[in-house]
């Protein structure tokens, strides 16, 4: 049988809110994915979104799918909407851009690929909660961010390494499918088309 007439294929895309883990077991003090939508069993997260991210979720128990969505060779560019510390200039955002950051992965130092970057404004999203700790005497910027790998805390990395550390970030979109419509702790079934 086929991979695409396989049954009991499922596809969830899930606003994952601030402080939810990107797992379905934990302490008994943590948020899980279990919290917020009776999966079905065999359904998991497709790659992961830090605790204090929030963002586009995807779970499947589609194995094909998620390799041709996490593979390096498959460049699927993931989108980000970051809020940033301070008034972000157009020096930082073309470093952000051109591939010359140098982050630590793994205990060793990653350079990353070249990426998109643009100044945004405040994007027309529910309020986090609890709200970010915002001091008064320094302003905020908004960019959205495009990058085509995930290492660990990839996004955060960079907004610091030139300067900007992010305070608040909300992945939008893996590639064609966004959270565009969606509400925190929303889960969607979905289709796949054209991964």
């Amino acid at each position: 049988m086929s991979q695409s007439v396989k049954k009991n294929l499922f596809y969830y895309k899930l606003y994952k809110p601030y402080g939810y883990l990107c797992q379905f077991t934990g302490e008994s003090s943590d948020l899980l994915l279990g919290d917020l939508f009776n999966f079905p069993k065999d359904v998991y997260s497709v790659g992961r979104l830090d605790k204090d991210s929030e963002g586009l979720l995807i779970l499947t128990n589609d194995n094909h799918f998620k390799s041709r969505l996490l593979s390096p060779s498959s460049n699927k560019w993931k989108v980000y909407w970051v809020q940033v510390e301070g008034v972000i200039d157009q020096k930082a955002i073309d470093s952000l851009t051109n591939g010359s950051i140098k982050i630590k992965h793994k205990g060793r130092e990653h350079i990353v690929s070249k990426a998109k970057c643009k100044l945004i404004s405040n994007p027309n999203i529910e309020e986090r909660v609890p709200p970010v700790r915002i001091r008064k005497s320094i302003p905020t910027s908004w960019i959205e961010l495009h990058i085509s790998e995930g290492k660990n805390r990839q996004v955060r990395k960079m907004t610091a390494a030139v300067g900007f550390p992010t305070l608040r970030l909300i992945r939008y979109s893996v590639d064609q499918i966004t959270l565009e419509g969606m509400l925190p702790k929303e889960v969607l079934p979905f289709l796949p088309i054209n991964l």
